[in-house]
Formats: structure tokens, C-alpha cells, sequence
């Protein structure tokens, strides 16, 4: 492998085609959906084992309210749309709604069969790239600045649930003391991390190419180092293109960001509210906490932590009978559908490179 280029050399990853990511491999993403969907399955099933009476499930669904369970169908569909939006805002037009939906697709989809702390995006930008027709540089400087979106919308929404504590209980009794600290503990990790990610970022991105340099001359990573930086090096030129934005630029994506994870928050919301009369704000609350917490998940999609940390926040909210229900709903609108979506859309690709490739061969 040739030795990376000096720390102060010009980045040219994004502008060279040797350079792009592989092409995702069909049966490793196979193999990594089964494994999502089977821990999936598992945890739920046992959620439900716990929890489920059909006899008080039958009761209580009687007061099912259609209309708010078809506003979960809504929102579900709406944060896709807004994710779209926002990648076809955040392009300045390179990509149409429809072209950047069908890319926040595919981010959905690749998150859901690689571990919540890694994320979709990487994969996602070379989809975009094919899509397009775009070089993969380009592609991923748009999911780059999505990040760094996420990551200005998440210093606005810690500390307004760290404010709620205040008022409501936004960890379960169950959690005890130890929980709640630690809660307040992982949320300042975050809100530091997200500081951080947007300083670097916006005001001095080259500190943290300086500091993954020294780190990855450790003896133990240095291995890792030809790898690690010339994608540092990338990100170093997307954040001076960053840098040259205007604010209104930056308000319009986050607006759309923020109503993206609104969102996310309002799917669990109508749901449970479809069928059991919750406490509105508590349940909001709790549910912008969880999918906070769920960030660091290991498991490709969050698969299985999820459906743990639903029935440990929202869970107490409702009657045990409606606890795996309500949990498979979310899960189906919120994660299955995506899956087959976005699998569609992964084969329908594959297919059309395929095609091409042979036409190009005869």
C-alpha cells in the first residue's frame, strides 16, 4: 500500500477514481439483514412473552383510534420525504426531491444492516454516486454535511430533554438512581461529542486531522493509519467547503433535519397515543431519549437494543397487553418497511449496473 500523502498536502481522495469505495457485497448485506430481522424477532418475541394478554389486548383495543394510527403511517413516510428534501437542499439543486429520497433510502436501508454506531452513510454515498452519476466524493460530501446537521440538531435536543428532567421522569423508577446519572452521563458524552464534530468542522477542521495523525501513530493502530487518513484528509476539504456557506444555507438544512427527527419521535408517539391516552409530553420526551440512546447500539440497525430500550422507556407508559404490539408496529413502520424498500431499491441497482456492464461488454 503507498504511504499516505504528508498531513498538509492537498486532499485528492474525492477527486480520484481508485479511490472510490468497493462496490457492497449482495451476500454480506444478505447475511447482515437476516441477522438484523432474527435479533429483531428474538427480542420482541420476548418482550411480548413477558408482557402479552390477549384477553386484556382484546379489551383494550377497543378504544383504538384509526386516525391517529394512520398519522403514524403519515409521518413514517414524511421523514423519508424530509430526508429527501434535505439532501436535494443540501445539493443545491444537483439532486431532485425524488433523487435525494431515494438516496435517504438507501442511507435507511444500509443503516439497518450495520451497527447504529457505525452507520449507513458511507455505502449510501457510493449509492448516490451510481445513482447519479456523480462522482462518490461528491456523494459523500452531502451525507458528510447531513451528519454534521444531525449533530447540530442533537446540541439543541440534549439539552432541552436535560432541561425536562427538570419536570417529568424521563428514565423508568426501574432505572433507579444509578440509571438516571448515568442517563445525564451519556447525554453529555454526546452533547461534547456533537460540539466537538461541529468545532472541528465549521471552525478548525484541520485539529482533528492533527489529532487522528498523532492517535494513529500509536504502535497498536498505526497499522490502521494508511486507511484512516487519507478519508480524514477528505474531510478536511468538505469542511473548508462548509465553511464557505451561508447561514441561510445552513438554517434551511436544519430545519428540515429537525423536522426529520421530529418525526422519528412522532411515529412512536401516534402509535402509542392510537391506542392507550399516555401522558403527551412524557411519552415525546421518552421517545426522543431512547433513539438518543439507541445511537450507540453495536447491532446493525439497533436490532434488538431498540426493542430492549422501548419496552424500558415507553413500555411503563401503557398497559403490559399493548407493550408488544404497539412495539411491533413501530418496528414495522419505523424499520421492516425500510428494509424491503430499500432492499428493492439495492437489488433494482445492482440490476441496472449489471446491465450495463453487459451492454458495455458486447
Amino acid at each position: 500500500m503507498p504511504s499516505p500523502p504528508s498531513a498538509t498536502s492537498p486532499p485528492s481522495t474525492d477527486d480520484d477514481p481508485a479511490q472510490e469505495p468497493t462496490r457492497p457485497r449482495t451476500a454480506s448485506s444478505a447475511r447482515n439483514i437476516v441477522a438484523s430481522l432474527l435479533l429483531s424477532a428474538l427480542v420482541l418475541a420476548g418482550v411480548g412473552y413477558v408482557t402479552f394478554d390477549a384477553e386484556a389486548f382484546r379489551r383494550l383495543i377497543q378504544h383504538l383510534r384509526p386516525g391517529l394510527l394512520v398519522a403514524a403511517g403519515v409521518v413514517a413516510f414524511a421523514r423519508l420525504g424530509l430526508g429527501g428534501w434535505r439532501l436535494s437542499q443540501v445539493s443545491e439543486g444537483r439532486l431532485s426531491v425524488w433523487s435525494g429520497t431515494r438516496g435517504q433510502l438507501a442511507w435507511d436501508f444500509f443503516s439497518s444492516v450495520t451497527p447504529s454506531v457505525v452507520g449507513g452513510g458511507p455505502v449510501a454515498a457510493f449509492y448516490v454516486a451510481r445513482d447519479e452519476d456523480m462522482a462518490v466524493g461528491d456523494s459523500a460530501a452531502l451525507m458528510f454535511f447531513c451528519v454534521l446537521l444531525d449533530q447540530l440538531w442533537f446540541l439543541v435536543a440534549i439539552p432541552l430533554l436535560v432541561l425536562a428532567t427538570v419536570t417529568i421522569d424521563l428514565l423508568p423508577d426501574v432505572a433507579g438512581v444509578i440509571g438516571g446519572w448515568s442517563l445525564l452521563a451519556y447525554f453529555g458524552g454526546l452533547l461534547v461529542w456533537a460540539g466537538l464534530y461541529a468545532y472541528a468542522t465549521l471552525v478548525r477542521p484541520r485539529l482533528l486531522v492533527e489529532v487522528t495523525d498523532w492517535c494513529f501513530r500509536w504502535r497498536y493502530l498505526r497499522r490502521f493509519r494508511g486507511t484512516v487518513m487519507p478519508e480524514l484528509r477528505s474531510y478536511f476539504r468538505r469542511a473548508r467547503h462548509l465553511r464557505s456557506r451561508s447561514l441561510a444555507f445552513y438554517a434551511s438544512g436544519f430545519v428540515l433535519t429537525a423536522l426529520a427527527w421530529i418525526a422519528r419521535y412522532a411515529l412512536v408517539f401516534f402509535i402509542v397515543r392510537s391506542v392507550h391516552a399516555a401522558d403527551a409530553l412524557l411519552l415525546f420526551a421518552r421517545a426522543a431519549a431512547m433513539m438518543l440512546v439507541g445511537l450507540v447500539m453495536p447491532t446493525p440497525g439497533g436490532s434488538g437494543g431498540l426493542e430492549g430500550l422501548y419496552a424500558l422507556f415507553i413500555g411503563p407508559l401503557m398497559p403490559d397487553a399493548l407493550v408488544a404490539p404497539t412495539l411491533l408496529t413501530w418496528r414495522l413502520l419505523g424499520y421492516y418497511l425500510f428494509i424491503a424498500l430499500g432492499a428493492y431499491l439495492f437489488l433494482h441497482q445492482l440490476q441496472r449496473l449489471r446491465t450495463a456492464e453487459s451492454t458495455t461488454r458486447h
